[in-house]
């Protein structure tokens, strides 16, 4: 569990949205991933770590990883939220304003 205080000061560091606590659900589901080999970090390919938690961004696009109690609060290690039935995800990546990171995508092959 993250600080209340330090969870009210963290936000995403690409669009400054605030975060908030992954529901236990969405990391087990997350973890399945990851020992299943189907998701991997985007900047080096390889497997992602076990997570003991997450933060998920406002908008519910990306969560961030908590290991060992510690907020990895780095583009380069947020995992993409599938989208809601019936989104286009590329679409809203777009609005978004990525700015050319491609962050993993859950379920997609490593």
């Amino acid at each position: 569990m993250i600080h209340p205080e330090l969870l009210e000061i963290l936000c995403c560091p690409e669009t400054r949205q605030p975060v908030r606590e992954a529901p236990e659900a969405l990391v087990e589901s997350v973890n399945r991933a990851i020992r299943d080999g189907s998701l991997a970090m985007p900047a080096s390919g390889e497997p992602a770590a076990v997570l003991d938690g997450g933060l998920v961004r406002e908008d519910g696009k990306f969560l961030y990883p908590v290991r060992n109690g510690i907020p990895i609060m780095l583009i380069d290690e947020r995992i993409a939220m599938p989208a809601p039935e019936g989104e286009d995800s590329t679409e809203d990546v777009e609005e978004d304003g990525d700015s050319g990171h491609h962050p993993v995508e859950t379920g997609a092959g490593a």
